[in-house]
């Protein structure tokens, strides 16, 4: 292997605060003790030169303000975000000799992302490694790794699209950027507008915070290690379920399987109402459309569960989750701040360390014309796959992603089992398949939620 140096330069410099999803995502790094690294490779068109490859990595490192982009760390533990108008940058480039260039891109993958856990500094690293490798002396494939606070997943997913557009017109630049980046976002945010919003959205989080249980967890039951734990559920019954909850309620999947996730968690835990942290893509909000920078944030979702069916909760949880929506846009420093100062007037720690992700990229609800039967939906549950292993790095008390898998649904829990046990992660997957048979195969679920 050997490195090629390209410098680049871009519009803008200067020094700021952290944008509010830069300081959601580094509060979530630093709990979990990761840097979360989001690696991506790809082959490259034919006829691509090292000169191609170091003209792509120009444009993406001038284009996107957030790759040339350092953090400053205070003696005070504040946190500021330096952008730098010019740089240098090293390429590593690897010959695959006799190997698949697929497979060599994949283990350059897998050592970008040890680098990422044990060596990276972000005060001195770019937030980003690139690689190319070479069959024969010619690039075939590219390799980027980006520490999650550069961008979340549907950022990157904008920045492939923009490499993508410009590799097929022929390497020329898609046009300027128009969406805010990180350094502009700070900016208003800091403004009398974003500091009134963000005053807007803690008064709606106080009502919540005084209304909701302390709890969001039974009392502890396992101290032992390894400590955090990963669960994932694959289930084609519940794929097919929301398919036909779907087409009896005319409700998007989205609500469908939030309030899947919530009548499970009251079930599990006994703790009602529901309360989730939910993640929200902030890129409906002005000038942030095509953002590839961090924009998601976690709104905070309360809804009352007891009693009742699963069309009445789902009716609940869709008029919940729109004002959760709307304030999920904030300073999460005052939000902690928030949380720890009603939870003095209220004498009790409130726990807000359930956080639900769906993970689901592009979600087409168009209408379900063929809803499967019951028998289907029933039959379908003798695939459902439990699997859970020990994680390598902390992670939140609760953290549930859902994902689309083809034919089938997957939901992952990584949880902290001196919060919630490994028992009780098995019996939610489990009670997040039962609920969604049950609603999809009668008119209501049973009225005993939690």
């Amino acid at each position: 292997m050997r490195r090629m140096v390209v410098r680049f330069a871009g519009e803008g410099s200067g020094v700021a605060d952290l944008s509010w999803g830069q300081r959601e995502i580094l509060g979530a790094m630093q709990r979990q003790r990761t840097w979360m690294p989001l690696p991506d490779a790809q082959p490259l068109p034919a006829g691509t030169t090292l000169a191609d490859v170091a003209d792509w990595v120009r444009y993406l490192m001038g284009t996107h303000q957030v790759l040339r982009t350092k953090l400053r760390f205070g003696a005070d533990g504040s946190v500021q975000q330096v952008l730098y108008g010019s740089g240098d940058i090293a390429v590593d480039v690897v010959e695959a000799g006799d190997e698949d260039p697929a497979d060599v891109a994949q283990r350059v993958v897998s050592r970008y992302e040890r680098y990422f856990e044990h060596e990276f500094d972000l005060a001195r690293d770019w937030p980003i490694l690139v690689a190319s490798v070479l069959k024969d002396g010619v690039p075939v494939h590219r390799v980027i790794a980006v520490c999650h606070i550069v961008w979340d997943a549907h950022g990157a997913l904008t920045m492939l699209a923009d490499l993508r557009r410009r590799d097929t017109d022929g390497g020329t630049s898609p046009g300027p950027t128009t969406a805010m980046q990180p350094l502009e976002q700070a900016r208003w945010q800091s403004s009398a507008a974003g500091r009134q919003h963000n005053e807007n959205v803690l008064r709606h989080w106080a009502q919540l915070l005084r209304q909701m249980p302390a709890q969001r967890f039974p009392a502890p039951v396992d101290c032992g290690e390894p400590r955090h734990w990963l669960v994932e559920l694959v289930s084609p019954a519940i794929g097919l379920a929301v398919q036909a909850i779907r087409h009896r309620t005319r409700a998007g999947s989205a609500q469908v399987i939030l309030t899947l996730f919530l009548m499970s968690l009251a079930r599990v835990t006994g703790i009602n109402p529901s309360v989730a942290r939910v993640a929200v893509n902030n890129r409906f909000r002005r000038g942030l459309a095509d953002s590839v920078s961090v924009t998601t944030q976690y709104g905070l979702c309360l809804v009352d569960l007891a009693g009742v069916t699963f069309d009445e909760a789902l009716d609940r949880v869709s008029r919940r989750v729109i004002p959760a929506f709307k304030n999920a846009y904030y300073d999460p420093v005052r939000v902690a701040e928030l949380v720890e100062r009603i939870g003095r007037e209220r004498g009790e720690e409130l726990d807000i360390h359930c956080y639900y992700n769906d993970r689901r990229l592009s979600i087409e609800d168009r209408p379900v014309v063929h809803p499967p039967a019951s028998s289907q939906v029933l039959a379908a549950r003798s695939a459902c796959a439990v699997d859970q292993q020990p994680l390598a790095r902390a992670s939140e008390r609760l953290f549930a992603a859902v994902e689309e898998l083809p034919g089938s649904f997957r939901m992952t829990l990584e949880a902290d089992t001196w919060y919630l046990s490994r028992e009780a992660m098995v019996a939610w997957a489990h009670a997040m398949e039962a609920t969604a048979v049950a609603a999809a195969v009668a008119s209501s679920v049973p009225r005993s939620v939690a």
